[in-house]
């Protein structure tokens, strides 16, 4: 069995954030990760660019997600990880975004960890962090927010999380996975108080050739996300940041907001 702290060792799992779409903003590391690989393990998402910096006789193995169907469980990635490092591979789990941001790469972590073997993580540009940058959407500001919070709205129980203080004034935040429940979850945050008219950008396949920034206030969130039929991936911002984004398109869609609210 190869030694678990040895970084040159065969037999280890890498986890490797993909980033939120473009290749461009892989990190060196997580490039050499790859060129390593002898298998990828990897999510729906990543760009196919991506997948193409394994060697060419690098198993491929995707374990693409989506909403209420799981083509591979998360117990059957984790035994599918082990087992190809059991053999002696070394296994790159490729994950979009960052591995530990929403992407369940703590749980992988100890899976690898308890069979006892090597393991590494490479972070990734995170989405929330490659949208809004995309998107010229500073999301800390010392005008405008001092705080920013990461939740994810598609977990079991929305209406039992508490986001209390996590937006407002002086505050962003970042919902992941939040398309399907965008209604509820602008009910959510005006039940504890947000006002209807706060800022929100729902940024759709952020770095992506087909990426979309779109603005709304809090209160035409879920009616908005409906009109131009957004699809995930995308994460949704609330906070005043989000007039720091571009100037005229921002006026173009707050003029069609302000009929839809008022």
């Amino acid at each position: 069995m190869a030694n678990p702290s040895d970084p040159t060792a065969r037999g280890r799992a890498i986890l490797v954030g993909a980033g939120p779409g473009d290749p461009g903003l892989l990190t060196v590391r997580a490039v050499e990760a790859l060129r390593s690989a002898d298998v990828v393990i990897h999510d729906g998402l990543v760009d196919p660019r991506v997948l193409d910096l394994a060697p060419a006789g690098a198993q491929r193995i995707s374990v693409a997600k989506k909403r209420a169907r799981h083509t591979v469980p998360q117990e059957g990635i984790n035994a599918l990880i082990v087992d190809h490092v059991q053999r002696g591979a070394i296994v790159v789990r490729l994950k979009g975004g960052d591995p530990f941001i929403f992407g369940r790469g703590g749980e992988e972590v100890e899976a690898v960890r308890a069979a006892g073997l090597g393991v590494e993580v490479i972070p990734g540009v995170s989405a929330a962090l490659g949208c809004a940058a995309e998107a010229m959407l500073p999301l800390t500001h010392r005008n405008y927010s001092s705080a920013v919070s990461f939740v994810a709205g598609q977990c079991k129980g929305l209406a039992d999380q508490n986001w209390s203080g996590l937006a407002g004034q002086g505050r962003t935040l970042v919902i992941y996975m939040g398309v399907a429940t965008a209604s509820d979850i602008a009910e959510k945050l005006m039940g504890e108080g947000v006002a209807p008219d706060m800022p929100v950008a729902v940024l759709e396949r952020g770095t992506c050739d087909d990426s979309r920034a779109l603005r709304t206030l809090l209160a035409d969130l879920g009616p908005m996300v409906d009109r131009e039929r957004v699809a995930s991936p995308a994460i949704i911002v609330v906070g005043e940041v989000v007039e720091l984004s571009d100037a005229q398109d921002k006026l173009l869609r707050w003029a069609k907001v302000a009929e839809n609210v008022a």
